[in-house]
């Protein structure tokens, strides 16, 4: 007779959802984790890794290297350029006029243009770097290239002047002019050879190295897996008439093989559309119920392991 009775009882929660559910019965779900890449700002071959799965790791600490010899030689252009500027700049004592000063207008005015998309990316990547959302290298980058522009500007609004000053001063002006550009350059070159090493953006565990030294890695491609501490959530599923009882904030608790007996969660979202049970919480009593995703933060994981099934109590 109990056989019979609970086979009523089932057949009856597949065609009707919620039907006998106990509010205190325990919910199917798993362990997934908030991972954080690190990728590089500009493509290149990996040159070298500094770590291995599994190692501790702190913000700031070299992950990995690309190949940056192009990057050294376009430095060390730059940083001759400068040094050339500086002795001229220096050594100036006369000189003729610049070129015509409709030519220097037509290219002052171009520097300008280039000047205010430089201005406008950049603060599109401070927005984003705010987020957390763009690597702190694309952010640099961006500062060095609005800083080239603004020099660049300047260079041209000098060398405006110039055409309608005495020569000696004009030539001064647009060696004092061009030592800015070239130190702008540098600055750029700087950044680019120094976005060649990328390090980790938080602390946590290396999970994952998606590539091997030698390896090509293009531009926002993930080469290191990080996985932080306090990224691991719990991902289970209920059906629409237990979904009320539930509301963010509230406190649930873990249950798996082998777990610590306290390990508890905080709901965090609640998917705004149900959907069927996915194939990896199915069972006879829940297959073809249409069900609501909830997401918990994990308290303090505990041994818990990405991946990992685990059960949901309410704690009320």
């Amino acid at each position: 007779m109990n056989a019979i009775w609970g086979f009523l009882t089932g057949l009856l929660g597949i065609v009707i959802p919620g039907f006998g559910t106990d509010p205190g019965t325990a919910f199917s779900g798993y362990i997934e984790a908030e991972y954080v890449y690190a990728a590089p700002a500009s493509p290149g071959r990996i040159e070298s890794f500094s770590v291995a799965e599994g190692q501790l790791v702190e913000e700031g600490e070299v992950l990995f290297a690309l190949d940056h010899a192009q990057q050294d030689a376009l430095l060390a252009g730059a940083e001759a350029r400068v040094a050339a500027a500086d002795a001229t700049a220096k050594n100036l004592a006369t000189g003729g006029r610049a070129a015509e000063v409709d030519v220097i207008r037509a290219s002052l005015n171009r520097a300008k243009t280039d000047l205010a998309l430089a201005q406008t990316t950049l603060e599109r990547s401070e927005k984003l770097s705010e987020l957390g959302l763009t690597p702190k290298a694309k952010l640099d980058q961006d500062r060095a290239t609005w800083a080239s522009a603004e020099a660049q500007v300047e260079q041209l609004s000098a060398q405006l002047q110039v055409a309608e000053l005495p020569a000696r001063n004009e030539q001064q002006l647009a060696a004092e002019a061009n030592l800015l550009a070239a130190r702008a350059d540098v600055a750029k070159a700087s950044s680019d050879l120094a976005e060649r090493t990328v390090l980790a953006p938080s602390d946590g565990i290396v999970d994952r190295l998606f590539f091997s030294r030698g390896e090509m890695a293009s531009v926002g491609q993930p080469v290191v897996a990080l996985l932080p501490a306090g990224a691991l959530k719990v991902k289970f599923y209920v059906d629409e008439p237990v979904r009320a009882s539930f509301a963010l904030g509230d406190q649930v608790g873990i249950g798996c093989d082998a777990c610590a007996p306290d390990i508890t969660a905080h709901i965090s979202r609640f998917a705004a559309d149900p959907q069927f049970t996915p194939p990896v919480i199915y069972s006879r009593d829940e297959r073809a119920r249409l069900v609501y995703l909830v997401e918990a933060i994990i308290d303090a994981p505990k041994g818990l392991h990405p991946g990992q099934p685990v059960s949901v109590e309410p704690m009320k």
